[in-house]
């Protein structure tokens, strides 16, 4: 599936996982370029999972040797992303008690001098990172999966949220594009690749009008909200009646409290 978009001619892939970096990456680094090349991508952001998220880096390592470890995913990547002559830029997905977060726009000097960013609550990971430059994107804010006990919306403690992830059945990004577009939040779309087998497959992804030139290029636009769009099909966008959600629903307040909500108090039924 080679996707396209009219008007819209710069095609990047904004959350995937490498088999080095993150325990359930399928694919070695270096193993995705010539794929995305081959379906028409400019590029890629590496975003493995960190610290208390599902990573493949020894926890018991020194803070500085954990970020270097961890780090290899996105740097082999890189290498080979040069040498293809496709651009490969870092990011990281956080875990904040299951929540998972996109971030993006520092680097791993940055995280070597902040470790802090590891424990900190989700309203002060959005402060750290906002002051840093960087750019906070909620990941699958409506999934549901056995081991999450109950889902949590914080659209203000980030910049974006994905609206769209290949992870999820439909029903979910369904909710999660309308939660999105009815409080005027800014929408992102990744397939969240574990396997190279499945990029041909991704039915979704981000598109600018403009190439990225690095990473805190991307960072600007999407924190600009212009000039890219996030392609989400049809199905993802659409709640039909059946459509419900299996687990208890919070909505986050500024003071980062959570507020027991159903779908109707979030006009998704």
């Amino acid at each position: 599936m080679s996707l396209t978009l009219e008007g819209y001619p710069y095609k990047y892939e904004v959350h995937m996982h490498t088999a080095e970096s993150s325990k359930c990456g399928r694919t070695h680094a270096a193993d995705y370029i010539a794929e995305y090349k081959a379906q028409g991508y400019d590029g890629i952001i590496i975003t493995d999972h960190f610290f208390y998220g599902n990573t493949a880096v020894d926890r018991n390592l020194p803070w500085e040797d954990f970020v270097e470890e961890f780090c290899k995913g996105y740097e082999l990547a890189k290498a080979e992303g040069d040498r293809q002559g496709l651009k490969v830029f870092f990011g990281w997905e956080a875990n904040r008690l299951v929540d998972e977060y996109l971030i993006y726009g520092l680097d791993k000097a940055w995280l070597k001098a902040h470790p802090e960013v590891k424990d900190c609550p989700h309203d002060e990971l959005f402060r750290i990172i906002d002051e840093a430059g960087g750019l906070v994107v909620g990941a699958h804010p409506f999934r549901e999966r056995p081991y999450i006990q109950k889902v949590n919306l914080h659209p203000l403690q980030c910049h974006a949220m994905e609206a769209c992830n290949f992870g999820n059945p439909p029903y979910q990004d369904a909710f999660a594009y309308n939660f999105l577009k009815d409080r005027n939040i800014i929408m992102t779309a990744g397939s969240d690749i574990h396997d190279v087998k499945n990029v041909a497959l991704t039915p979704m992804a981000m598109f600018f009008k403009e190439p990225i030139n690095d990473i805190s290029d991307y960072v600007k636009r999407v924190k600009s909200g212009e000039g890219f769009k996030a392609l989400i099909p049809e199905d993802r966008k659409i709640i039909t009646p059946e459509m419900t959600n299996m687990l208890p629903l919070f909505l986050y307040d500024k003071r980062n409290i959570g507020h027991p909500v159903e779908l109707t108090d979030l006009g998704l039924k």
